[in-house]
């Protein structure tokens, strides 16, 4: 017993000084925490952002997230061995992670997003058997993405958004059997996205927003994943047709994928994902009729529409979709005219842009049943008539715009007096 005690006693010595190595790297402490806190005079488990395992007595979990620290990671860290969870985001932490981290065999998770580190994917992250989530978003890592990643068997979460990442997205990250949630967002990859990634079948999130994407989706690109809930790829070169078979993926709740190359007709079967809660399709060549059967997606709270070539009507049954916050159609060939109970059907709509469109008729009085209507964008179609008073009653309208359409002009003072309510209103254009 006595030989267990003075063991565990030099292991914590081990740890302590690998700390207290970590406080010495760190140039700046604004709120003196760590200075105050990790004293050589008090145990090593009592000090803030340390929790210690009560079998072993060592440190498990380092946690300065959110310290305002600024300084390096000194190799010394990889002596504390037996931690679980390294977490030191949210700081201004700069350099290299040292490759010495490569000790840490328990290690679970490491989170160092939104720091200043630099240089590749560390390569040690290959040699952590239990690596499960790995935060790096919001540093500068550069180079590519290295196809070790697969080596990483027990990976549930990568997060690599915001940084300097070029190359293609290596194949073998399709080889990972438990990945959750893939977020590439924010780099400069390029190639087509590997379609070895779209049959990890555990996959929720897919997120590949605002990189250089080029090639098209799978057709078969929801065969493999049941469980999957967001698939965000906006802001690419991605070509092609939207995939009619994005129905399979029926958890899916936002589909995002705005400012492609897409061409064609929206599938009508993507009124089958019925836990949709947003769907972007704006800034792409879509053409054709909105179909009607969208209007069935009665989770939807953002629809987003614009700049393609859409014709014909908008389906009125959009205008019953109760839960939609926001509703983005402008800058399209839309004809025809707004419901005449426009308003009635959508209690929780926070933004309404149709401008830019061929729309004639006139805008009801009943739009004021959007009690929370914060933008009403019309400009540039044809509708006539009186603007509706009843807009003066819309509390929270913060932009209205009228301008390029043909309202009766001596309606606009009558208007002007009766939005006396409308306290937050910034822009009005007519």
């Amino acid at each position: 017993m006595f030989h267990h005690h003075t063991c565990s006693l030099a292991n914590i010595s081990i740890d302590k000084d690998a700390l207290l190595s970590l406080k010495s790297h760190i140039s700046s402490d604004p709120n003196n925490i760590l200075a105050r806190n990790w004293s050589s005079s008090s145990p090593v488990c009592s000090w803030i952002g340390i929790t210690c395992s009560s079998r072993h007595n060592r440190v498990t979990v380092l946690d300065i997230s959110s310290m305002q620290l600024h300084g390096t990671i000194p190799p010394h860290l990889g002596n504390l061995s037996f931690l679980v969870s390294l977490n030191i985001s949210n700081n201004t932490f700069h350099g290299d992670l040292p490759e010495e981290l490569a000790h840490l065999q328990r290690l679970k998770s490491i989170d160092v997003k939104s720091n200043n580190l630099t240089g590749a994917i560390p390569s040690f992250l290959s040699l952590l058997p239990n690596l499960r989530f790995v935060y790096l978003s919001m540093n500068q890592f550069s180079g590519e993405i290295p196809s070790f990643i697969s080596n990483i068997t027990k990976l549930e979460v990568l997060r690599i958004q915001n940084n300097f990442l070029k190359g293609e997205i290596p194949r073998e990250i399709g080889d990972l059997p438990f990945l959750t949630i893939l977020d590439l967002q924010s780099n400069q990859l390029s190639g087509a996205i590997p379609p070895s990634i779209f049959n990890i079948t555990t996959m929720e999130i897919i997120a590949l927003t605002r990189n250089n994407l080029t090639g098209e989706l799978p057709i078969t690109i929801c065969g493999h994943l049941p469980n999957l809930k967001g698939l965000y790829l906006s802001k690419n070169n991605l070509g092609g047709i939207i995939p009619p078979n994005l129905e399979k993926c029926r958890k899916l709740q936002v589909l995002s994928l705005s400012d492609n190359e897409f061409i064609g007709t929206v599938p009508r079967e993507l009124a089958n994902l019925t836990a949709l809660t947003g769907l972007a399709i704006a800034a792409l060549h879509l053409e054709g009729e909105i179909p009607v059967e969208l209007s069935n997606l009665k989770n939807l709270q953002n629809f987003v529409l614009a700049q393609n070539q859409f014709s014909g009507s908008v389906p009125p049954t959009i205008f019953n979709m109760s839960a939609l916050r926001v509703l983005v159609l402008d800058r399209n060939k839309l004809s025809g005219t707004l419901p005449s109970d426009l308003g009635r059907g959508m209690p929780n709509l926070e933004e309404l842009y149709c401008g830019g469109n061929n729309l004639t008729g006139f805008i009801s009085d009943s739009i004021s049943n959007s009690s929370r209507l914060r933008a009403l964008d019309l400009v540039g179609n044809s509708f006539t008539g009186t603007i509706p008073g009843s807009l003066g009653n819309l509390e929270y309208l913060e932009i209205l715009d009228f301008g390029g359409n043909n309202f009766v002009s001596d309606s606009t003072l009558s208007f002007l007096t009766s939005f006396t309510k409308c306290r937050n209103l910034r822009a009005l254009c007519w």
